[in-house]
């Protein structure tokens, strides 16, 4: 699993990490957090000692009901993966920890320099491959895909047992699908223990089995984003003249804490610097007339929610209004596109020509619309498939997206509004209802 910004910022705080940076870029990011979202991460407090704001206070337990997915489930999607396998000629796929291990196991199993790998194969008993010494704790973990647990010693080669396994369950030649995230000297490692096996993506099947959600995935997706709109309206209760983004930060993953959410992050951007997509390294303090953005969310199960939601702290102009107007447009015109059949690219179309008729852009230029609409969702909070250009994908019930056009003004301002959904049958549907105005944040 690639290191992003939710998961940076998790790992250094469980690690209680301290920097000391010196140059003035570096201590913006420690100001203003050391990800790439400069404004997600540990930002300074211009009062740390302030007491809870009553608005947060207020806040009970959101964790009442959940439901993990079950075993049943994930023996459901490893079939699934079985099947995808066959249909696309891969006869086994090697995965190491990461979401998609934890989408078909359940393991959990953090990344380092000693790899932990399953080989699933399209036919025949799962496998897994372990360090020696980690032995009785992988046992304690895997819970489905068969006991069969080769170890290695330090001095040994995992690669081998990899091989080793293939070759058990019959594949000494053919295609051997690779997870997209595995890292390159596993890959490597793999293929010079088994010379024959030609490696190949196995996009077909991770993404193919892991695009489409399930009701209890999309229930637990719908709790993560009903508790990230609880702990954003919490927070932005507590807008101050003179505050920090560092304040504002603190005060949504307090509201988080008071939740029970779990892994709460959030990007906080103000004025002139809402128009960076992820933020500026730029200290900033909130002034009247400011547009205020806050973005990112939390997970419930590993299922992540994605909200940004963008104000202006007083009175806002004429001119801020028509932008954010045009922006609520712009997102509702994707919504309307997002039906099952119609290719992806078509939503980031029908967003782009709202935001280009009214004389933004073209295409990706500023003033204008900067990125593309929107990106899957689910235990990742960026997964396939996305509405971009190009993108010519069908859309299909089960498929979750983010629908977040943006105008991007530099050196004024940006308007972000970003919710995500889910197709069903009938058509798209969202997990947080979108802002209905500009001084109404919250439907």
């Amino acid at each position: 699993m690639r290191i992003n910004r939710r998961t940076f910022l998790r790992s250094s705080a469980a690690a209680g990490t301290s920097l000391a940076i010196t140059s003035k870029a570096a201590e913006g990011l420690l100001a203003q957090g050391a990800t790439d979202r400069p404004g997600s991460g540990g930002g300074t407090s211009s009062n740390a000692a302030a007491p809870i704001p009553a608005s947060i206070q207020a806040l009970k337990p959101m964790t009442a009901g959940i439901v993990p997915i079950t075993n049943d489930e994930r023996r459901a999607r490893i079939e699934k993966a079985r099947r995808l396998m066959t249909e696309n000629h891969i006869d086994a796929v090697i995965l190491e920890g990461g979401s998609s291990l934890f989408y078909f196991t359940g393991v959990r199993w953090g990344l380092s320099e000693r790899p932990f790998i399953a080989v699933l194969p399209a036919k025949g008993e799962m496998a897994w491959v372990s360090p020696a010494f980690e032995e009785e704790r992988a046992r304690e973990l895997i819970e489905i895909g068969g006991k069969d647990l080769r170890t290695w010693e330090e001095d040994a080669s995992p690669y081998q047992r990899v091989a080793q396994i293939l070759k058990d369950r019959g594949v000494t030649t053919g295609r051997l699908g690779i997870e997209e995230r595995m890292r390159f000297f596993i890959v490597n490692g793999v293929k010079q223990a088994a010379p024959a096996i030609d490696m190949v993506s196995a996009n077909p099947v991770t993404a193919g089995c892991r695009m489409i959600k399930s009701p209890a995935e999309i229930a637990l997706m719908q709790r993560a984003n009903d508790q990230t709109i609880a702990a954003y309206k919490a927070g932005l209760a507590t807008l101050r003249e003179g505050m920090t983004q560092g304040d504002l930060r603190n005060n949504i993953l307090a509201a988080y804490r008071a939740l029970g959410a779990q892994n709460g992050v959030v990007a906080v951007s103000f004025g002139k610097f809402t128009a960076f997509p992820h933020g500026s390294i730029t200290p900033q303090k909130l002034r009247e007339g400011d547009v205020v953005q806050i973005d990112d969310g939390c997970q419930v199960d590993g299922y992540q929610s994605d909200i940004t939601r963008t104000v202006v702290f007083g009175k806002p102009t004429q001119r801020q209004i028509d932008v954010w107007n045009l922006e609520h447009r712009a997102q509702a015109a994707a919504f309307a596109a997002a039906k099952p059949g119609v290719p992806c690219e078509a939503v980031d179309a029908a967003a782009r020509k709202v935001i280009t008729d009214a004389g933004f852009g073209p295409d990706y230029k500023v003033p204008g619309l900067p990125h593309r609409t929107g990106h899957g969702i689910g235990l990742d909070g960026h997964e396939w498939t996305n509405f971009v250009r190009g993108n010519k994908t069908a859309i299909q019930p089960g498929m979750c997206f983010s629908d977040e056009p943006m105008i991007a003004i530099y050196g004024e301002f940006g308007l972000r509004l970003e919710d995500c959904l889910y197709i069903t049958e009938s058509g798209p549907k969202f997990f947080s209802q979108p802002s209905p105005s500009i001084d109404r944040p919250f439907a």
